[in-house]
């Protein structure tokens, strides 16, 4: 399907979209005419999640349920299969520092990792001695056991990694996966999303279901706390930082499960800026109708944040979210996850 840009935007500048839709793996690009095409690159194998290469936009893993990774080197055009087969990926990370380096988390809770581009992989076994790990429990899917929801890997040091689990617990490790903390202090154990800082690896950033809704670390992930004044609803769904102002972050919220993942869409955008109380920002009055389930911020783009909703719109900011726009493609209902 295709739609026209209109006037104001420069298809040149315009970003590639992938995005996860009821298991298939779609495109949005604009072409030099300003044209939208949006086009289903990967389908049949249940994607469930998506990450880019940090140094190499063009690489894209998709995670599947149960048919392990696949890797794409042309930003999403074409696809194979790398690995992990029989695998539930829920998460995967690709290190900044070195990108034959990726991190898979899978179900039942475990983390496996590659250091030659996705050749061979090695579970880390360490991660399964997380301490209190034997009572973490998922009510998200059945059969009702707890997965690693996210990674994050730290853009100053190659070796420190952070695990989210849904529902248990976030975990550190220092020596690239081979240990790991336990549930570290002021974190949400039902962790939903789990991001570094993209430049300063002292922040970090935290969306989950119990709690505040949202949590923030300042050390590297080891200490947490969740500011929570301004926030009307406190089941954080997705999160999102500036990339040049680590103090600028976003987090998408909900009164619980239902209205966040179901029909009845009762969902709350904000902002926090510098310690302030958070504010509420969107294109619509709050609560809105349409539950972000991707916030994305890009390098080199300071003040523009997309969100892709569930419904499938992408709606953009260009200043920290005080006025929107909504892109001229729509991706599809049943959206889950979104990249740019």
């Amino acid at each position: 399907m295709v739609w026209t840009m209109n006037s104001r935007q420069d298809s040149s500048h315009s970003p590639v979209f992938l995005a996860i839709n009821d298991g298939r793996v779609v495109r949005a690009a604009c072409d030099e005419h300003g044209s939208w095409a949006v086009e289903t690159v990967l389908a049949g194998l249940a994607a469930v999640t998506l990450a880019a290469d940090p140094g190499h936009p063009d690489t894209v893993y998709a995670g599947t349920q149960g048919n392990g990774i696949y890797r794409s080197d042309d930003r999403g055009r074409s696809w194979a299969q790398l690995g992990l087969a029989g695998q539930i990926v829920k998460s995967i990370a690709v290190s900044p520092h070195d990108p034959r380096v990726v991190y898979a988390g899978v179900k039942p809770a475990a983390v496996y990792k590659t250091t030659d581009g996705g050749r061979s992989w090695a579970e880390l076994d360490g991660f399964r001695r997380v301490p209190h790990r034997w009572w973490w429990f998922s009510p998200a899917e059945a059969p009702f056991r707890a997965y690693v929801n996210d990674l994050a890997i730290s853009p100053d040091a190659p070796d420190v990694v952070l695990a989210g689990i849904e529902f248990g617990a976030v975990v550190r490790s220092d020596d690239g996966g081979r240990t790991w903390s336990a549930h570290r202090p002021g974190a949400i154990r039902d962790c939903h999303a789990l991001k570094f800082h993209a430049r300063d690896g002292r922040w970090l950033y935290e969306a989950g279901g119990t709690g505040g809704g949202a949590a923030l670390s300042r050390d590297g992930g080891r200490t947490w706390s969740q500011p929570r004044a301004g926030l009307a609803r406190h089941y954080g769904v997705v999160c999102a930082a500036d990339p040049q102002r680590p103090e600028v972050w976003y987090v998408a919220l909900a009164p619980g499960p239902r209205q966040a993942y179901g029909r009845d869409v009762e969902s709350y955008l904000y902002r926090a800026s510098a310690g302030a109380d958070w504010q509420p920002i969107g294109w619509e009055p709050h609560p809105m109708s349409q539950m972000p389930r991707a916030l994305v911020t890009v390098a080199e783009s300071p003040g523009h944040l997309y969100v892709g909703t569930t419904y499938g719109d992408v709606w953009h900011t260009a200043d920290y979210g005080d006025s929107w726009r909504r892109l001229p493609f729509d991706l599809g209902g049943g959206l889950s996850m979104l990249i740019v």
